[in-house]
C-alpha cells in the first residue's frame, strides 16, 4: 500500500493518522508507564472503540492537525504529533508529541518531527506562535523545546496531578519571526 504522506522529511514523514493504527502498538502507548510519564497521558485506560473515536474525529477537527510520524526506511508508526488549539484569530497554536516506540527515543526522529510541522504551522496555517508545555522534569521536551528555539515563558505551579502529585509545567512559546530568523 502507498503511505499518504502529508509532509515528508529526510528520515521520517507525517500522514494522517489511520483506522488500522489502532491494531499495532499505538494503542499500548498509553498504557505505558514509562512512555507516559512526562505527559497526561495514562491516566485512563484506552480502548480501542475510544481510539477510532479519537482518529475518526481528529478528520473533521478545524482547530487541531493530529499526525502520525512514520520512520521512512522501516514504515514504522514511532509517534505521533500535532498542532492543537489551533486559534486562527489569534493565530496561534500548541505543539505536542509523543515518541510512543522507545527504540526510537532520542536519535532525532522527534525534532525532525517537530521542524517539519512547525513549518507548516507557520508557513501553511499562518500561525504567528507556537506553544507547548511539558512536566519540569521532563528533561527531553525541554531540551527539544530549547533546540527547536521555543523561548520559556513561564511556569505554571501545581498544574497537573499525577502519580500522586501535582507537579509544575513549563511553558515555552516560539514566534514566526523568530523562527524565520
Amino acid at each position: 500500500m502507498r503511505e499518504r504522506i502529508f509532509i515528508e522529511g529526510q528520515n521520517i514523514f507525517l500522514r494522517a493518522l489511520e483506522k488500522d493504527d489502532i491494531y499495532n502498538n499505538y494503542i499500548h502507548w498509553f498504557d505505558n508507564s514509562e512512555v507516559c510519564k512526562m505527559n497526561s497521558h495514562h491516566r485512563f485506560p484506552k480502548s480501542r472503540e475510544s481510539m477510532l473515536k479519537y482518529i475518526e474525529n481528529s478528520y473533521n477537527s478545524v482547530n487541531q492537525l493530529i499526525l502520525a510520524i512514520i520512520h521512512t526506511k522501516e514504515k514504522t508508526h514511532i509517534g505521533n504529533i500535532s498542532l492543537q488549539n489551533i486559534n486562527y484569530i489569534n493565530r496561534s497554536s500548541e505543539l505536542a508529541i509523543i515518541i510512543g516506540e522507545k527504540e526510537y527515543w532520542g536519535k532525532g526522529y522527534g525534532k525532525e518531527a517537530a521542524t517539519l510541522i512547525i513549518n507548516h504551522g507557520f508557513l501553511h496555517l499562518n500561525m504567528n506562535r507556537i506553544y507547548c508545555g511539558t512536566f519540569v522534569e521532563n528533561s527531553g521536551m525541554i531540551k527539544l523545546a530549547e533546540a527547536l528555539g521555543f523561548r520559556k515563558e513561564g511556569i505554571r505551579r501545581e498544574a497537573e496531578f499525577k502519580n500522586g502529585k501535582y507537579t509544575d509545567i513549563i511553558e515555552f512559546g516560539l514566534l514566526k519571526s523568530e523562527w524565520l530568523k
